[in-house]
């Protein structure tokens, strides 16, 4: 395989020109200025030739040697077509197994997200991230926020959330910028209305309530937090509390659905204007529905195999449950009453917003997202320059190790050749005495 992808980066090195990836006007929710790449573009970069680079790296590895993050930090910044991503990928993979693993720089993965997006595989950014373990890519705020974005550009409102899930299990919603982001990629995703898998409902669930607990004084704030205990209690009545916070950032305290109730509990009784959507309160409605019509079927069929007692009957496989979420799953009738009777006090009080979970997310980028832009394009301009001297500092520090390298090489090759000369001297004068 390594063999192939010389010979692909020396047929790439060849091209004298390179087609340039076509742009089409898109809009995200972030502005020009916050996607423009001239400011990273403008850093200084160390041209190289990718196939010898390549030819280097495979040798090191061969041979078992360490690759510099330097090394794989040139090579990322010089892609230049959609086929050098795909090498590169091999490359950051080989990178993450390697002995130097834990030393990937943070602008090799911010310049491999941009490389990716730049050239139209943003699906190469995307399996990195996921499977980041293997990758070592674990982006920063900023970085996070160029690629939901992008997705929102292509109405990819599925990716963006994958995002926007990588997102949350890293617990990177530091920035108000990604918070709102976050929040406006899962109304939007929601409103597609998807098919969600456990799994899903899982990470949605997660992501809300935990962004959701950011803005907690606010309705988006609180619609989040009621929809995300929602579906993280869907996940808990049908597998368990362990199905939850397993691989998750949170708690593993059962009740999730009882949770969403005092969240309905606090608005009702908040003499401020805070409002639960609407449609976040009837998506709560349709799961108590369904988990109780779930159940009741659940134990009829139960009640008739218990009842039949014909020899030879395969047994059928039941979900194994501790007894605490047994018992969760016996509260599902006063949840439901429950629920009636605090969404009765809400629509009573006024305190049900009609504006759709989408619009509202909508409104807060609409309002907000420009302020927050402008302190994080200020921290990243700081931050590129800090990458700069760190780059420049890791240059002469790899010039002083090469001359330290070839000095000692040198000092090897005159002893050798002083050992020989002496030797041969030696051997002279035996000879003369003979």
């Amino acid at each position: 395989m390594a063999a192939s992808i010389v010979q692909r980066c020396f047929a790439a090195a060849v091209k004298v020109k390179r087609p340039t990836p076509l742009f089409t006007a898109r809009r995200g929710l972030l502005s020009a200025a916050y996607s423009d790449p001239a400011l990273w573009e403008g850093m200084e970069k160390d041209p190289q030739n990718l196939a010898l680079l390549a030819k280097f790296m495979d040798s090191a590895y061969e041979k078992k040697l360490p690759v510099s993050s330097l090394t794989i930090s040139r090579f990322v910044d010089n892609i230049s077509s959609k086929e050098e991503v795909d090498q590169t990928e091999y490359y950051l993979y080989k990178f993450r197994h390697s002995p130097n693993c834990w030393y990937i720089r943070d602008w090799t993965v911010h310049s491999w997200v941009r490389q990716c997006i730049k050239y139209g595989v943003r699906e190469k950014a995307l399996h990195t991230l996921h499977n980041k373990v293997q990758y070592g890519i674990f982006p920063d705020d900023f970085t996070f926020n160029l690629l939901i974005d992008s997705c929102i550009k292509d109405g990819d409102y599925k990716s963006a959330f994958a995002v926007v899930e990588e997102v949350m299990l890293q617990e990177a919603f530091d920035l108000p910028s990604t918070q709102i982001l976050s929040f406006y990629t899962i109304g939007s995703y929601l409103a597609t209305k998807p098919t969600l898998s456990v799994a899903e409902e899982r990470a949605l669930g997660a992501a809300l309530l935990i962004v959701g607990l950011k803005h907690s004084s606010s309705s988006l704030g609180v619609s989040a937090m009621l929809l995300g205990n929602t579906f993280l209690g869907a996940v808990e009545m049908q597998s368990g509390v362990h199905a939850v916070f397993r691989g998750m950032p949170l708690s593993w305290r059962r009740g999730y659905l009882g949770r969403a109730l005092e969240v309905m509990e606090g608005v009702a009784s908040d003499p401020g204007d805070t409002k639960l959507s609407r449609d976040s309160l009837d998506r709560l409605s349709e799961v108590l529905q369904d988990l109780s019509s779930k159940f009741s079927e659940t134990a009829e069929q139960q009640q008739q195999e218990e009842g039949e007692e014909e020899e030879g009957k395969k047994e059928t496989k039941k979900e194994t449950m501790e007894e605490e979420d047994e018992e969760e799953r016996a509260k599902l009738p006063d949840y439901i009453s429950r629920f009636k009777e605090l969404r009765g006090q809400l629509e009573s009080r006024g305190k049900v917003e009609p504006t759709s979970f989408q619009d509202l997310a909508s409104a807060l980028a609409a309002h907000s997202l420009t302020a927050a832009e402008s302190a994080d394009l200020d921290e990243y301009r700081a931050r590129v320059r800090d990458w700069d001297a760190e780059k420049r500092d890791l240059v002469v520090r790899e010039k002083e190790s090469r001359e330290r390298a070839e000095k000692e090489r040198q000092e090897k090759r005159e002893r050798r050749e002083q050992l020989e000369r002496l030797a041969t001297e030696a051997e002279a004068a035996a000879q003369q005495a003979q």
